[in-house]
């Protein structure tokens, strides 16, 4: 869990390879954009990806992948109810001709929260068009999403997620979150010599209000950027050789207001903190090389991007505070331009033992540019930053087994990270981090019989802090970095006990992780058991129930330690939800 601006721009989120929200302006909460429910598939990247993704794709890829219009899947409706007044209708149409489809995804989900004063409102929409022209392929998408969230806080107090009454308790029912967003692409392919040459021209927009329950003083923010930018590519292919190169443009054009209604203290008083435009223009260029040579597969690839920010402050620079008060909360540094360039490479090698089995190497870097808020939403007088880019060098080496009943693969890596940028016990946005990651991941599936399975993940790894940094008033050079468990997994035992009749029991560990840089409190993980089954009554109706936290543990989906106390965002208990869908051939 990485928090701040850190904890989105250390990886990439997409849709179809687009960034969800433009690079310099990420939000950790970003995936609620996405219509991931009804997406074809959700592609997860381990690692640096930067070479093709660029900025942000630090520790990995998160890309959900769009629904084909053109595919043989049938048309359905759905209406899932659960706990807590939890209603949910989704749709899925499409309609085909010879050379052209279209298709559109819907869902509307309403929920009253678990936690007092608490639930939310959602709408997502995914309208798709494709066309296979003579010469040209299309794909069009309208991807829209609305967000209406009554936020449930904190609850303060060691282990208080345990008491039945206080975990229902919402200590901050003036808390909120509005969010909506907007993409639109059309991608266009064709054949061009022996290659493929693809250009996709995009649009962005994101607006999103939100109470910062989370500070005592509860201040509102809104913040907003719109976006327009091209992704062009070209891949050949000859023999046992494949080439990828392209270029990648993203002109942004964004907005912050911070504002408190009331005071609360002399240094934090209530008015406007923050209102800023940034206008961002990211532009990279990527290529990557691929060959078969025998057993050996080799890739080798390199990126180079540059980003820029052109800063307008619209207020007066300096502190937000009297002219009395001596040191600010909030600060306002002067109009600027900054900018940030930098060379990203990878390089890696298959090598085929025998049909069944494959080892693996990789060595790769990653890199994100400084968000914006880390570069002008200032604290405590600061009113210069001095910013590399983030950088992480990754070793991975890995072995595979593919059999007919058998699946294993295993990875062993070890990162080390630079420039991680983090805001110091005097408040001062800094960037002379250092981190160091190193541990070992297993994902297996075996096949107990023709209709019983099991599958596994797996993880081990460490993760600390490895040079002196001022993030605390102790030492925590060598103390692992805060809410980073050793231990993740889960796993799954599927039992289809009639051909119309599927059953699932899973499991998913969390590990026990330090609350605060100094590994003075921390949480003790835990282990939680869910139960699926999905009937086919008949071939237009299918139902489904979802048992999740099937044995009522007490569990924190998130513990924290600020402002001197335990803090958690409470785990909710066992709750079912029960899904009718009705479908029929398009």
């Amino acid at each position: 869990m990485l928090t701040g601006a850190g904890g989105c721009g250390a990886f990439f989120m997409a849709l179809d390879n687009i960034s969800l929200r433009s690079p310099g302006f990420c939000n950790a909460n970003q995936l609620f954009d996405a219509n991931s429910e009804q997406a074809q598939s959700i592609e997860v990247l381990r690692g640096p990806a930067s070479v093709l993704y660029g900025s942000n794709a630090v520790h990995g890829v998160i890309n959900v992948l769009s629904p084909n219009a053109f595919s043989s899947d049938p048309n359905y409706a759905s209406l899932r109810i659960g706990r807590d007044d939890h209603a949910k209708v989704s749709l899925g149409y499409r309609a085909q001709s010879d050379d052209s489809a279209f298709a559109v995804f819907s869902n509307l989900t309403q929920n009253n929260g678990y936690q007092q004063n608490s639930g939310y409102d959602q709408q997502k929409l995914s309208a798709i068009y494709e066309r296979n022209g003579s010469i040209w392929k299309n794909k069009t998408i309208v991807d829209i999403a609305n967000l209406n969230q009554e936020t449930a806080g904190f609850v303060q107090g060691f282990e208080i997620f345990k008491d039945k009454q206080a975990r229902r308790s919402n200590p901050n029912p003036e808390a909120y979150r509005d969010a909506k967003s907007l993409r639109a692409y059309s991608k266009f392919s064709r054949e061009l010599g022996e290659g493929k040459l693809t250009l996709t021209p995009f649009l962005r927009w994101n607006e999103m209000a939100f109470l910062q329950h989370f500070l005592p003083w509860k201040a509102l923010e809104k913040n907003k950027h719109a976006s327009a930018g091209l992704q062009a590519q070209y891949r050949y292919s000859k023999d046992n050789f494949t080439l990828v190169t392209g270029i990648d443009t993203d002109l942004t054009r964004a907005n912050l207001t911070e504002t408190q209604a009331q005071d609360f203290s002399p240094n934090i008083p209530a008015g406007d903190h923050y209102n800023y435009d940034v206008d961002a223009l990211q532009v990279g260029a990527f290529a990557q090389a691929e060959w078969q040579l025998e057993s050996f597969l080799v890739s080798i690839g390199g990126r180079v991007e540059q980003i820029n920010y052109d800063y307008d402050n619209l207020l007066l620079d300096g502190s937000a505070c009297n002219a009395s008060v001596a040191i600010c909360r909030f600060s306002r540094p002067p109009d600027q331009d900054v900018d940030f360039s930098v060379f990203s490479p990878s390089f890696s090698v298959l090598y085929t033992l025998t049909e069944q089995q494959s080892l693996y190497g990789k060595v790769s870097q990653g890199f994100r540019a400084p968000q914006a808020t880390e570069l002008f939403r200032l604290q405590n007088n600061q009113l210069i930053t001095n910013f590399e880019e983030e950088k992480i060098n990754s070793l991975e080496m890995g072995w595979r087994l593919f059999t007919d009943n058998l699946a294993i693969s295993t990875t062993l890596f070890i990162q080390e990270k630079s420039n991680f940028i983090f805001q110091d016990t005097n408040r001062q946005n800094i960037a002379n981090g250092e981190t160091q990651h190193k541990g070992i991941e297993v994902s297996a599936k075996y096949d107990i019989t023709d209709n019983l399975y099991i599958s596994t993940n797996l993880s081990y790894a460490n993760h600390e802090y490895t040079n002196e940094i001022e993030l605390a008033r102790v030492s925590i050079k060598g103390n692992e970095i805060d809410t980073a468990p050793q231990t993740l997994g889960s796993a799954q035992l599927a039992w289809q006990m009639t051909p119309d009749l599927i059953t699932e029991l899973s499991v998913q560990h969390l590990g026990n992780y330090f609350l605060n840089p100094e590994n003075t409190a921390a949480y003790s993980g835990h282990n939680l058991f869910d139960l699926n089954l999905r009937y086919n009554y008949s071939p237009h109706l299918m139902i489904s129930a979802n048992i999740y936290n099937l044995f009522d543990e007490d569990y924190a989906e998130r513990a924290d330690f600020g402002f001197g106390n335990y803090r958690y965002f409470v785990g909710q208990p066992r709750r079912i939800f029960v899904t009718a869908r009705w479908q029929w051939a398009q």
